[in-house]
């Protein structure tokens, strides 16, 4: 195998070690974003634009890293910019993501995890083989595998990556609306110390 194409992977699970080696996740929970939404409700109002490429960039990152937190990204979203920009900036971001974890997959390491992994694979090899758009954005519809398993599936059976970008995009748009507003809601949940 040709080294240059392993240098996404490895760049890739040292980001994901340095993330928990920094203990990042501890950033993406409810009680980091009650504790601290008055400064972040302050920087969205003050910096909007910044604010909410800031927010793009980190919930690709968290995406692409496959860390935990994305469903608490999603509400942070919508509490923080409102359902319909937050749930925008949320498919942008989570696109982007996905569209990152599925390049370096495909890229890098693609024949050899596919000859390894096995009867997950080999479940939905059948249905990528027959519609592979219809196939994905049936599970971003209905959220049957983790998120992470569904960016790297696709690009390990060789879906081509514009039906795979459409098909993200559009498949999470139910669900991130439905997460985000909730996400607005949340102040209220906060307000009276839940």
């Amino acid at each position: 195998m040709n080294i240059k194409r392993l240098l996404p992977v490895v760049a890739l699970v040292a980001l994901i070690v340095a993330a928990f080696a920094f203990h990042l996740d501890r950033y993406l929970t409810l009680d980091f974003l009650r504790q601290n939404r008055a400064e972040l409700s302050a920087y969205v109002a003050e910096h909007g634009l910044a604010a909410g490429l800031g927010y793009v960039i980190v919930y690709a990152g968290v995406v692409a890293l496959s860390l935990p937190g994305a469903a608490i990204m999603t509400l942070a979203g919508g509490f923080l910019f409102g359902v319909l920009v937050g749930a925008t900036l949320t498919v942008i971001g989570a696109t982007l993501g996905a569209t990152l974890l599925f390049l370096v997959a495909r890229s890098a390491v693609g024949d050899s995890l596919r000859q390894r992994a096995g009867p997950f694979l080999a479940r939905m090899a059948n249905g990528f083989s027959k519609n592979a758009f219809s196939y994905l954005l049936f599970l971003r519809l209905v959220p049957a595998f983790p998120f992470w398993a569904v960016n790297l599936a696709p690009a390990l059976l060789g879906m081509r990556l514009a039906p795979f970008v459409v098909a993200t995009g559009l498949g999470i748009i139910p669900g991130t609306i439905v997460y985000s507003a909730f996400g607005a809601g949340l102040g209220q949940i906060f307000d009276t110390g839940g």
